[in-house]
């Protein structure tokens, strides 16, 4: 097919974040927690050590099979490849923008800060009692367990607050209102 009709993407396209993954703030470090660096570092090489060259040697075989334009293994395994670059490029510029923090060696205990366990109280009219977050890096995030990134409206808000605090911030859902019930540190 002529390259006039085919679609090339630029590189700085390919390498954006993944869906639902916010970017970090510009001139900012890739703040993680040792377990988060722990399982970028794995999938990276997991992708560059078994799954990468596996492809490869699929596309190399559907390729031998003579026709390209209706092999079906050829073009799925392309395809795959791109994807697998993708995010191996995304994750090398993670991880050479990262800086790990272990909560574990934090000084100020008494205060909020990356790594920490947090358990707060919403004092809104919808309150539903204690819940606890971990301010985590942006990699990490997971809220269903209660990870939340540190550039989250929640996670800026309980910065360097303490232990009976109440800080008021605005999230997705309106303005609220919580109090600091209990702050840990632990490693990873």
């Amino acid at each position: 097919m002529n390259k006039a009709f085919v679609k090339e993407s630029d590189a700085d396209e390919d390498d954006e974040d993944p869906v639902g993954v916010p970017s970090l703030p510009v001139g900012t470090k890739n703040y993680m927690t040792p377990a988060g660096h722990a399982a970028l570092r794995e999938e990276f090489e997991r992708l560059v050590k078994v799954e990468r060259p596996h492809l490869v040697q699929v596309v190399s075989w559907a390729a031998s099979n003579g026709d390209r334009s209706e092999n079906g293994d050829y073009i799925y395994g392309k395809k795959k490849l791109r994807e697998i670059d993708r995010r191996l490029r995304y994750l090398t510029k993670r991880l050479d923008n990262a800086e790990v923090v272990d909560a574990a060696r934090q000084a100020n205990l008494d205060q909020v800060f990356f790594g920490a366990r947090v358990t707060v109280m919403d004092l809104g009219p919808e309150a539903a009692g204690d819940v606890t977050y971990r301010i985590v890096g942006v990699d990490e995030a997971d809220p269903a367990v209660g990870a939340v990134s540190w550039i989250s409206p929640l996670a800026r808000a309980l910065l360097k607050a303490r232990e009976g605090d109440v800080v008021r911030f605005q999230s997705p859902a309106g303005l609220r209102e919580i109090e600091i019930i209990e702050i840990s540190y632990e490693g990873g």
